[in-house]
């Protein structure tokens, strides 16, 4: 539990120390889909008086979180990566024009237990101000909060590393608007089905039932206009998907 952060600014503003925190307070919604985290994360962190920061909403599935930040509009919300409802990637697209607002945006820090490079492009493509893991301590996680909250882009060193590459390569894929379209689950939806699994098999691999699949299937046949799977599995193999 020793994670350390780095960030594009070096302003220690925000330190989450007791004698820092007394003149500035952070609001923060926190979304994760276990209880029983949100708890943990609340006691480590949602001592206002010592931190600074004030815990003013949890979600634990995308409706929810879409929900609570629009009501609550924090400075600041704790993100995970997956999500029941689409992930965080769903979040931060609905909620893109609180991100925009042009007084109090509200900004987004990933915080996942997941360090897999592609949830840390997509979530930063999607506009979260930073990316750290479950590994983080909580003084960190405080630090974090406030200068995301500056305005600051802030990362674990190794994820910082990803965003880098990613960003940097020549290689790089570019942006696939049709794809970004596709919620988490619809995208493991499609590739299972590009590979030739029946709903039942795509069922009981993904934990859902086949209505749900059925649903998925469904809905990312609507998003890339087409008429089939037939079609769905041409789409996903001309892209690599498979």
């Amino acid at each position: 539990m020793t994670e350390e952060t780095t960030t594009g600014s070096g302003s220690d503003a925000g330190s989450g120390s007791d004698s820092g925190s007394e003149s500035r307070r952070v609001r923060v919604v926190l979304v994760d889909d276990h209880r029983m985290f949100r708890t943990g994360v609340q006691a480590e962190i949602g001592d206002t008086a010592r931190t600074g920061v004030e815990v003013v909403g949890e979600a634990a599935d995308v409706d929810q979180a879409v929900t609570v930040i629009t009501a609550t509009r924090p400075e600041v919300v704790l993100l995970d990566v997956h999500l029941p409802g689409g992930g965080g990637v769903e979040v931060l697209r609905r909620c893109a024009p609180l991100m925009s607002a042009a007084e109090h945006p509200v900004r987004f820090l990933a915080l996942s237990v997941s360090d897999a490079a592609e949830d840390v492009i997509g979530v930063i493509r999607g506009g979260a101000r930073g990316y750290v893991t479950k590994t983080i301590t909580g003084t960190d996680l405080v630090k974090s909060i406030f200068r995301v909250q500056d305005g600051d882009a802030v990362f674990s060193p190794r994820l910082a590393g990803f965003v880098l590459d990613a960003f940097a390569s020549t290689d790089a894929p570019p942006l696939d608007e049709d794809l970004d379209r596709l919620t988490q689950r619809e995208r493991e939806v499609l590739r299972l089905i590009a590979r030739g699994y029946a709903y039942k098999e795509i069922a009981k691999q993904l934990f859902i039932s086949v209505k749900t699949v059925e649903s998925h299937v469904s809905a990312v046949l609507r998003k890339l206009q087409l008429s089939n799977r037939h079609e769905l599995t041409r789409w996903a193999t001309a892209r690599r998907l498979v």
